[in-house]
């Protein structure tokens, strides 16, 4: 039975009344690639923008293993007991052979998804990172229109996702494992960079003697990579999901930097980043979408393909043709 359509009042004030099933269905019409739901999504966020931009948007990675669902209920029951509404947006990955997603977070955060104070909303990365972002970052618009106050950004494993969540965010928290000499050498060094805080998970039973070792190693780490722009000294915490421990530490830690970062001026200049970054995205999505999808380009770019494996033209003139044929085509549109 297809539900009746909501009209664009229906969803601005649905939001703004905090009701969670209109809230889902507005994030289900910003996931739409149709034209008319494009077109409507943009009004009510247009809309509910004055609205939006209140909470800190936190974004949150790990390596395979390091209990990172856990992690994130055990962190958001937190959150949540100190009076915050919590949202948690979690990008899973989509198959590139069968479109397919994981969208088993609800099922992963059991305790969380019951919390009145919570909500949890997975979302298919799909192929496109650009897709990705504009998602994401248009659900973290309407969430906040609907009053939530700390919004997390979950991403699945650690991959090229993390730069778009970490310009996304205003906090970027990587998980890791005790043992840093054998992690240190497989995560990239581009994601350390940007991480503000390093948190050690599972530092409990026999392994918080490891997981201390493993903290001393990160901090050393660390003082390698150039200082943060607007003052802040990334630290390195452990904590216990599983047992709750040193997650209070890991909220006054969030807390102590928004304080710093709003007190000079950088929690605004990192917004005014993330909008530019975003604008910058959205162009080049759109560039991208208008090149292949016109006719003329379609035909060549089979055509130069083919002279290309044939050994009969060089990629970066056939690059230059189809450029020089595309600004023709716009031309005469």
């Amino acid at each position: 039975m297809l539900r009746p359509r909501l009209s664009t009042a229906d969803y601005i004030n649905g939001i703004r009344e905090g009701n969670r099933f209109v809230l889902s269905r507005a994030i289900t019409l910003i996931e739409s690639r149709l034209p008319a739901d494009r077109e409507q999504a943009d009004a009510v966020i247009q809309t509910l923008l004055p609205e939006s931009g209140k909470s800190i948007r936190i974004g949150i990675t790990g390596v395979p293993g390091v209990g990172k669902s856990t992690f994130i209920e055990r962190f958001g029951m937190l959150v949540t007991d100190y009076g915050k509404k919590l949202a948690v947006l979690a990008i899973d990955p989509s198959s590139p052979v069968t479109g397919g997603s994981i969208m088993g977070d609800k099922t992963r955060m059991e305790q969380l998804s019951h919390n009145p104070m919570a909500y949890i909303r997975p979302s298919p990365a799909g192929t496109s990172l650009g897709g990705v972002s504009r998602k994401t970052r248009e659900t973290m618009l309407l969430c906040e229109a609907a009053g939530f106050e700390v919004i997390f950004v979950e991403t699945v494993g650690v991959g090229q996702s993390e730069t778009a969540v970490h310009s996304m965010t205003d906090f970027f928290l990587l998980l890791m494992l005790a043992g840093a000499g054998d992690e240190l050498q497989g995560i990239k060094k581009g994601i350390m960079e940007m991480a503000d805080a390093v948190a050690i998970n599972k530092a409990d039973g026999d392994n918080i003697k490891r997981a201390k070792m493993a903290q001393a190693e990160y901090r050393n780490a660390m003082h390698f990579f150039p200082p943060k722009p607007y003052g802040w000294q990334p630290k390195v915490l452990t904590c216990s999901a599983l047992e709750g421990i040193g997650l209070e530490e890991i909220w006054q830690m969030i807390q102590d930097y928004r304080r710093l970062t709003e007190s000079n001026g950088w929690w605004e200049r990192k917004r005014m980043q993330q909008q530019e970054a975003w604008l910058k995205e959205l162009i080049a999505e759109q560039l991208l979408e208008n090149f292949y999808g016109n006719t003329m380009v379609k035909t060549a770019l089979q055509d130069k393909l083919a002279a290309i494996q044939a050994g009969k033209q060089h990629v970066p003139h056939a690059v230059s043709d189809l450029m020089n044929l595309y600004s023709e085509a716009q031309k005469h549109s």
